[in-house]
């Protein structure tokens, strides 16, 4: 069911739009929060020479390649977002809920960052990002279908823009879920966050016309 302007009064369309609204901002500046509290944790440098501070850099490298990983995440959750509520113009509970408890993991992500990139533990400081990260995307997907459920979007929403962002946070989901098992193997099993959200889609897309074929 969509929500018509012929069904509901002016003044509650409006209100609920305000809503709606309301929380797309709330939830840019707690995205903004978590980028800028990402960026607080990167490791300094030390050295008074050229030589010292560069082997620092290097020492604190694992870090940095959080910092990459975690900001890459935190940026595609945020475009999702972006994606999906400039066509929502009204709220439920359902809907209010959900997007709280993933801001909070998002707001979590720089705390994850900091475990991960510590030293020692690997696997339980790789599960724990990892979890994270699984269950904010599971999140947003449940958030997508309490949009589409409810019809708290605008009639001509197009249905690729809801779809996308499925697809996309169903891979990155995947990816998040795979790599648990693979880190007991491996050190490298991060590669997974890399490689399954570019693979997939093209093997998918090949399966799909190989069937049809």
């Amino acid at each position: 069911m969509t929500i018509s302007t012929e069904q509901v009064p002016s003044e509650d369309v409006e209100t609920r739009a305000a809503a709606a609204e309301r929380l797309t901002f709330f939830g840019d500046a707690v995205i903004a929060i978590a980028l800028t509290l990402l960026a607080l944790e990167l490791p300094v440098p030390e050295g008074s020479t050229n030589s010292a501070l560069l082997r620092s850099a290097w020492a604190d490298r694992a870090g940095y390649l959080a910092f990459l990983i975690s900001f890459v995440v935190i940026a595609a959750h945020w475009r999702a977002h972006h994606r999906v509520f400039r066509y929502v113009t009204a709220l439920n509970g359902r809907l209010t809920s959900l997007t709280v408890y993933w801001l909070l993991l998002l707001v979590i992500t720089p705390f994850a960052t900091d475990v991960i990139s510590g030293h020692g533990a690997f696997q339980v400081r790789f599960v724990f990002y990892a979890t994270v990260q699984f269950a904010a995307c599971v999140l947003f997907l449940l958030m997508v279908r309490e949009i589409r459920r409810a019809g708290l979007h605008r009639t001509d929403a197009p249905a690729e823009a809801f779809s996308l962002v499925t697809r996309r946070s169903a891979t990155a989901a995947a990816a998040f879920l795979v790599s648990v098992p693979i880190s007991f193997l491996t050190a490298y099993a991060y590669l997974c966050w890399i490689l399954i959200p570019v693979i997939g889609p093209s093997a998918l897309a090949r399966l799909r016309r190989h069937g049809q074929t």
